[in-house]
């Protein structure tokens, strides 16, 4: 009997053993086909806490699935354009975002949208929550704590505007809140991303925003934005000076952006399983988990079924925060 292997029989049953077990083909992988990237679609602009989050994950991510990972940014809408192009993609774990809840605030503030939020999506996993704080120009607002700004805010009615990324997003939620507990009023002008908005905040077009502590931490340090506080209940080890709202007299102002990972409707469970693992092991990365620590953000990553359950709830629970600030719908 011969024994000889050839070349093209050992090839063979390599390209087997490959196909019957993908994970062998990208050490530390869970979704390895390298000839493939995968693509996150990210309905925000560059200069976004989600944005800085997912580039920050990028290469560990890259890893976990065993291909290149790329980044694209599809602002505009308030974020309903991106979610709208990643609805346009298959169901096959290769083209997948990560949001804010932005998305399941949209029902309630839009008169009309191009998908069913979230029926038209598969939501893999809550992967955390990242703090806010309320920031102003210091050449426009003198104040350096919450009750000077409120009674500056009093003193001249709807004097001020604010910045949002998009009409109905929670940055635009986070800042109609922070008026009514404060029983004040401030004009609101919406931007089409947070990158152009904290440009015009920087320049002093605008005068006060509530934003995502990673995407204006570095202006803070830097002074060219003051915080005036953080609108959690209580203070992130990331900017341990500033204090909160809670803190300074508005016990009832407790706003977070917490972000998640999707895909478009469709998605097998295996595909959900490949991509929640992928996912759970980038964000268990050491160099990633202290990155998340120093933006502040908290690592939390819930089941498949957690986030679906989530999404349905928190549609719940903005839409009478909608109704509570009297944000009409558009």
């Amino acid at each position: 009997m011969n024994h000889k292997i050839t070349r093209r029989h050992a090839l063979s049953a390599l390209t087997s053993l490959a196909v019957a077990l993908p994970g062998l083909s990208a050490p530390g992988s869970v979704l390895a086909q390298a000839d493939r990237p995968v693509k996150f679609i990210l309905p925000n602009a560059t200069g976004s806490g989600v944005d800085a989050i997912t580039r920050a994950a990028a290469p560990a991510l890259g890893r976990a699935f065993g291909s290149s990972v790329v980044v694209e940014n599809q602002a505009g809408a308030s974020g309903v354009i991106g979610l709208q192009a990643l609805t346009k993609n298959p169901p096959d774990g290769f083209t997948l975002s990560v949001v804010s809840n932005n998305v399941v605030i949209f029902p309630s503030v839009m008169k009309s949208l191009p998908f069913d939020m979230p029926g038209d999506f598969t939501p893999i996993a809550v992967l955390g929550s990242t703090p806010m704080v309320l920031v102003v120009n210091p050449q426009k607002v003198a104040a350096t704590n919450s009750r000077d700004f409120i009674a500056a805010l009093k003193a001249k009615p709807e004097g001020y505007n604010f910045g949002s990324g998009g009409t109905g997003t929670i940055l635009h939620l986070a800042g109609e809140m922070f008026l009514d507990e404060a029983a004040a009023k401030a004009r609101h002008i919406p931007y089409k991303g947070v990158g152009p908005m904290v440009t015009d905040l920087l320049g002093g077009q605008i005068d006060f925003a509530v934003l995502a502590l990673p995407s204006v931490a570095q202006h803070i340090k830097s002074g060219a934005l003051r915080a005036i506080g953080m609108c959690a209940d209580k203070r992130t080890p990331a900017a341990p000076d500033i204090p909160t709202f809670v803190e300074q007299g508005l016990s009832d102002y407790n706003m977070e952006a917490w972000f998640a990972v999707i895909g478009p409707k469709g998605m097998s469970s295996l595909q959900v399983k490949k991509v929640h693992d992928a996912v759970t092991l980038a964000f268990s990365d050491a160099t990633v988990k202290e990155t998340m620590a120093k933006q502040g953000n908290t690592i939390n990553i819930s089941s498949p079924e957690q986030a679906q359950k989530a999404f349905r709830s928190e549609m719940a629970r903005y839409a009478a925060l909608v109704k509570k600030v009297g944000i009409e719908p558009q």
